[in-house]
């Protein structure tokens, strides 16, 4: 498990990425998480307020080539997946909770990319308990919480209440699809990025995966069942489709068969 640093809210965050993929060169995330120079980025409010909404929707056209409503859908499980990481893993790991409010979460979209990058303003306030260290030090961007129930309410209200339901509506008045398909890749994201953690977490991945999807009200959008060798997948209830495309995928976990 990372130590909580005092000088660097987000440095255990950052520490426990490295850790699970091996590299801070992520294909959603800038390294390190923070953007220092805003030059080329947006504010996540342009995808929540729809602005930029077709411009996703573009991309994903221009990479997958499937029906729109699948292209969507593929385009929101990797914003969402890597969206929800670093405040799922800062929990599981530190309990540091990067708040994902849209006007603190920078985009950019590249033309090489295949899908927008994502990274957060250093003015990015980050949620921690009385117990942390950066408690007593008190910088700006930091806010003590109450408990762990109060802290896992603020991941919910942040990421998405604030941020991802309302993106949910953007991109519904665009294409028609179901927010219950849209949800199961949040559902499905953060159990795989947590699983994915296990061996760095200082508790049970399982029992994070748990606390993290009972706190977003979706549940019952995914199942935890037996892998090949009795370490626990996910299985998902619902369908990022997929299966739709010219060439036709199945993800490890869908619900439906080829």
């Amino acid at each position: 498990m990372p130590t909580p640093s005092v000088a660097a809210p987000l440095a255990p965050v950052s520490a426990t990425l490295r850790a699970v993929f091996g590299t801070d060169d992520l294909p959603g995330l800038t390294p390190g998480l923070l953007v220092p120079d805003g030059y080329g980025w947006s504010p996540a409010t342009t995808l929540v307020g729809g602005a930029r909404v077709p411009e996703l929707l573009r991309a994903a056209a221009r990479q997958w080539g499937g029906p729109p409503h699948a292209c969507a859908a593929l385009a929101w499980k990797s914003y969402s997946y890597w969206l929800a990481l670093p405040a799922a893993l800062g929990w599981a790991s530190a309990r540091r909770v990067p708040l994902l409010d849209p006007a603190d979460v920078l985009v950019r979209f590249d033309d090489d990319q295949p899908q927008v990058t994502l990274g957060l303003r250093p003015s990015t306030t980050v949620a921690v308990l009385p117990s942390d260290p950066l408690a007593l030090a008190a910088p700006p961007e930091v806010r003590v919480v109450a408990d762990e129930a109060e802290l896992l309410g603020v991941l919910r209200a942040s990421l998405l209440d604030a941020h991802l339901t309302p993106m949910i509506g953007a991109i519904q008045r665009e294409v028609r699809i179901g927010a219950r398909t849209l949800l199961g890749s949040v559902a499905s994201g953060v159990a795989h990025g947590v699983l994915r953690a296990a061996d760095v977490l200082p508790g049970s991945a399982v029992e994070a995966v748990g606390a993290l999807l009972d706190t977003l009200g979706v549940a019952d959008l995914v199942e935890l069942v037996p892998g090949p060798s009795g370490e626990p997948t996910v299985q998902r209830r619902t369908c990022c489709l997929a299966f739709t495309l010219p060439k036709p995928k199945y993800c490890q976990g869908c619900c439906v068969r080829p």
